[in-house]
């Protein structure tokens, strides 16, 4: 089972989207779909979309990093996204890739296109800007020890052509709970930062669980919300989720699951107990 899972926020949506995405990529299908979430694979990556309304919109904190080794699948990819999308760094040749581009699509979810030696992998990639700049490393130690096996697969620091940012990550590619993960660094002034709109799914067995990934992420100056989510220290959404509640809630007696529901919506960190309590009518 994927242990983190990018969760996406629409504004009613996340079908239509899921279904986009689906055509775009090889290995991708549509998993289920309710009126509240989608969940669909991309080459082999889970993700889920919420139809959680219009109160949080993606931004270039956390994008989608695509690897492509044919020229033809990354100039089709390009064209597809440019359809009612943003471009932010078009598609072309730059110092690090023959071919690369940055793009917001028509729903404003950032993807950036890379020409490399890999067959198509899609990676979440962090942006650590203005307040977060300079956290980088500090974020990927945490992540790292939360969620093994980890690896640290490519580090690039700005170095001595940026006097003052030597030690500052420019670029980085590493593993957690053996999925990959990006994180780049940028001093520039950023009109955005992390918000709710893109979040990661922790997956827990049990409550042990729950309570490990919650206490380790809110420790530092992290910051509770409802319902299991979460900030961690650096700003990035969380959701500290069991596998019980989902059972429960995916239960076809629309009774028992309503009553969970009405138990979950009064927690901050998901509690086991309560939620079957609620369940068995208790």
């Amino acid at each position: 089972m994927q242990k983190i899972t990018p969760f996406l926020w629409y504004d009613g949506k996340a079908e239509e989207a899921a279904n986009y995405y689906t055509s775009l990529f090889k290995n991708s299908k549509v998993t289920s779909v309710n009126p509240m979430m989608t969940t669909f694979e991309l080459n082999g990556l889970q993700f889920v979309g919420l139809n959680g309304g219009p109160h949080f919109t993606f931004t270039n904190s956390i994008s989608l990093f695509v690897t492509c080794n044919s020229h033809d699948e990354i100039a089709s990819l390009w064209k597809s996204l440019s359809e009612g999308g943003t471009p932010l760094m078009e598609l072309g040749t730059y110092p690090w890739s023959e071919q690369y581009g940055w793009i917001n699509d028509r729903y404003g979810l950032s993807w950036q296109l890379f020409f490399g030696d890999k067959d198509q992998q899609i990676t979440p990639s962090f942006l650590f800007a203005n307040q977060q700049f300079g956290k980088g490393e500090s974020a990927i130690n945490l992540y790292s020890e939360l969620f093994p096996p980890s690896e640290m697969l490519n580090l690039v620091r700005f170095g001595a052509a940026f006097p003052g940012l030597e030690h500052n990550i420019q670029f980085s590619e590493f593993k957690l709970a053996n999925q990959s993960f990006m994180l780049m660094e940028s001093h520039v002034p950023h009109e955005f930062d992390f918000n709710e709109a893109f979040s990661f799914f922790i997956t827990c067995a049990d409550q042990n669980e729950v309570d490990y990934y919650w206490d380790k992420l809110i420790a530092n100056g992290g910051q509770e919300s409802k319902c299991g989510w979460l900030k961690d220290p650096y700003g990035v959404s969380w959701q500290v989720v069991p596998t019980l509640l989902m059972q429960l809630m995916g239960d076809p007696d629309r009774e028992k699951a309503q009553r969970v529901m009405e138990a979950m919506l009064k927690m901050n960190k998901i509690n086991c107990q309560p939620l079957q309590d609620a369940y068995d009518g208790k």
